[in-house]
């Protein structure tokens, strides 16, 4: 049994926070930071993608980036054992454009709280085994695709067509078979990617572990 029994006031809190590609975590999940003024950190599982530097750039182009394989989640789960023992660790950083981790890291201190977001952060077993406190953030299809849309091109110097093609080939699919059927491990669900009732709560919950 990999669940994490219910968490206690003298250990650090361990916060997922998961959802379809474009449904808001990340906006919801740095509020949450910011709100509580850098007193809570964040990892964000897409900085795991594996460093695939054994590949040429269009095999790179062609993986499967939503499917759990692509993940060094072994990595992170390792990370956050080191984070709840006292241990600082280097947060990886990845570069979307080539698909390829940077050599720079970000060194993260272990504090009270720990967030970690991702589209994939309930799928996994070892990794939920580390969290006190999961969320799914669920949100309309036709909303997280026009997201995505903006977000690719805008961030990442992707086309229309290199967005759309990849949705219906891996993210849509990734997203029936993962995504969607994790939201049963989930202790909150927070409706149409931004609820200000249900970020507050999160963050008062946060303050008072803080306090």
């Amino acid at each position: 049994m990999l669940e994490r029994s219910p968490w206690k006031a003298d250990r650090p809190l361990f916060i997922g926070v998961a959802g379809g590609s474009g449904s808001g975590k990340t906006t919801i999940a740095e509020e949450v930071v910011d709100r509580l003024e850098g007193r809570v950190s964040l990892l964000h599982h897409d900085a795991y993608y594996r460093n695939l530097v054994d590949l040429s750039f269009e095999e790179r182009t062609r993986v499967n980036y939503d499917h759990p394989d692509s993940l060094e989640t072994e990595l992170l789960v390792k990370h956050l054992e080191s984070l709840r023992s006292g241990l600082a660790i280097e947060h990886p950083v990845y570069d979307f454009s080539s698909h390829l981790r940077s050599i720079e890291t970000v060194r993260i201190e272990p504090g009270r709280v720990v967030m970690v977001e991702g589209i994939l952060v309930l799928s996994d077993a070892a990794l939920r085994a580390e969290l006190d406190l999961k969320i799914f953030v669920d949100t309309d299809p036709d909303l997280r695709l026009a997201r995505r849309l903006e977000r690719d091109i805008a961030e990442r110097g992707r086309s229309v067509d290199s967005v759309i093609d990849q949705y219906f080939t891996t993210v849509r699919p990734m997203h029936l078979e993962y995504v969607e059927p994790s939201r049963r491990y989930a202790d909150i669900i927070i409706p149409e990617g931004y609820n200000p009732a249900a970020v507050a709560t999160v963050v008062e919950l946060i303050r008072s572990r803080l306090t």
